[in-house]
């Protein structure tokens, strides 16, 4: 625990690493406001598939930016910047500390260092380099780029679509490259010395254990229920909200693609190697971000 509470705490770390049981803990003792920093806990669609907190733990202290966005909607980090610095100026107003939990890298970028100012990309031209993306995949896309954009394409693995189409997209709609707009230095929503911070960052086995047992805390708290709801909205599948992870296993399951045993091991699996990635990220990044360590 800080020996000096900050004007906000930060609490990141890789999906199933106890941050939301930490964070409730924090904010009790502390006298704080926990705001969500998780891109897909923001999507009022997907409570037990993103583990969004119960309505019992968000009856104990006040919790911000959870379940407001319908999936139908893209939220970005942009948005994310915007709506964060509001839930600050409010949980200060009732004296509380804000909290901002969550594993989204990107949020807590936006946080510390800011957003480039990249203007916003209008809905066709996001909607048409999705739509190649799942057409062509990312490798061929990645060679696109490299023809459209070498030095953003250096930048990028021919593995990584989301990424990819981001850059196309901005491409095609500013006629800059996103390297040239990532040169302009953003805004930060927080001073660092304004912030105390923590990383939880169980040993890999205890992790992946974690991520396996809360998947079927998942399936036994409706998930498939929650998953097949969501199918019934007919959502374009480049939506952020239908790359949640196990939605699309399970939508598998209910199409019938699947088996039940293998929907849930193919869920498993993705999010294993999602949260490989974060703790990647984290540990790339918690010397620039200054994070110090906490189990």
């Amino acid at each position: 625990m800080p020996t000096e509470i900050k004007r906000a705490i930060l609490i990141a770390g890789p999906t199933a690493s106890g941050k939301s049981a930490f964070a409730l803990d924090l904010a009790e003792k502390t006298g704080g406001a926990i705001i969500n920093a998780d891109s897909m806990q923001v999507y009022r669609d997907l409570r037990v598939l993103t583990a969004r907190p119960t309505p019992e733990d968000e009856a104990r202290v006040p919790h911000l930016l959870y379940g407001h966005v319908p999936g139908r909607e893209a939220y970005s980090a942009a948005r994310f910047a915007d709506e964060a610095s509001r839930a600050i100026t409010e949980a200060r107003a009732l004296g509380l500390v804000p909290i901002f939990v969550g594993g989204t890298g990107l949020y807590f970028k936006a946080l510390l260092e800011g957003l480039s100012p990249v203007p916003p990309v209008p809905d066709d031209v996001r909607a048409h380099w999705r739509s190649e993306a799942d057409r062509v995949g990312a490798a061929a896309l990645h060679k696109v780029l490299g023809a459209r954009d070498p030095a953003m394409a250096a930048r990028l693995k021919a593995t990584d679509p989301q990424r990819i189409v981001r850059a196309l997209e901005v491409l095609e709609a500013t006629g800059r490259s996103l390297a040239d707009w990532q040169e302009t230095p953003g805004r930060p929503v927080l001073e660092e010395d304004e912030t105390e911070r923590f990383v939880l960052m169980p040993e890999r086995d205890e992790l992946y254990r974690r991520c396996d047992a809360r998947f079927e805390a998942m399936m036994a708290a409706r998930a498939l229920e929650e998953a097949e709801a969501l199918g019934r909205q007919k959502l374009d599948p480049g939506l952020p909200v239908m790359r949640a992870l196990g939605v699309a296993a399970l939508l598998d399951l209910i199409a019938g693609k699947v088996t039940r045993a293998k929907a849930v091991e193919s869920a498993k699996a993705e999010t294993r190697q999602y949260a490989k990635r974060q703790v990647t990220w984290l540990r790339c990044n918690m010397s620039a971000l200054k994070y110090v360590s906490a189990q």
